[in-house]
């Protein structure tokens, strides 16, 4: 496992996922949202995503997480592995809706240095993450299942987990190794 992608219906835990193989690996992790977002909730061009996506990918390892069908052609070409955090609809809807609950609490800042934090107005605005959830929630498992099926990506070893409990494993299996 050297060039990893994680993805996942928002809120799954890829993020944090990426985050500890990065660190189990000590390999760059790359946040797709973090070269997609600019202030003031701005949307990077597909010009620019690219380019930064290019200059991220660049080295010999590296582990992506996010959703960004968009840009699939600079990372999954590359990819040894991709991992699909793919929880129950419940489960991935509590982590949803508690973190945006939180977030919007605490002003947290989503990405570094944009200002984009989440509110109580945005919860339940057309912008919603909430919503969002609900309308990619189906359309990723069904994306995914198809991915895994098709020939192009035959080079991909595909690593589908199910619940927090697979996803520990995989931690600890990946502590264990290297």
């Amino acid at each position: 496992m050297k060039k990893i992608i994680v993805v996942g219906t928002t809120a799954s835990g890829k993020s944090t996922l990426a985050r500890k193989i990065s660190q189990i690996l000590d390999i760059p992790h790359v946040q797709l949202d973090v070269l997609f977002w600019g202030p003031n909730w701005t949307e990077s061009s597909d010009e620019l995503f690219f380019a930064k996506i290019q200059t991220a990918v660049q080295g010999d390892s590296w582990v992506v997480d996010g959703n960004y069908s968009r840009g699939n052609h600079l990372t999954w070409p590359h990819a040894d592995t991709v991992i699909w955090i793919d929880l129950p609809f419940w489960l991935n809807f509590y982590q949803s809706s508690s973190r945006a609950f939180i977030r919007a609490l605490t002003k947290e800042e989503l990405w570094p240095g944009t200002g984009n934090y989440e509110t109580f107005r945005m919860l339940f605005s057309k912008d919603s993450i909430l919503l969002w959830f609900f309308k990619t929630y189906k359309s990723n498992r069904k994306k995914y299942l198809q991915i895994m099926g098709d020939p192009k990506h035959g080079h991909i070893k595909f690593i589908h987990l199910r619940s927090r409990s697979e996803i520990e494993k995989l931690i600890g299996d990946l502590q264990r190794n290297f």
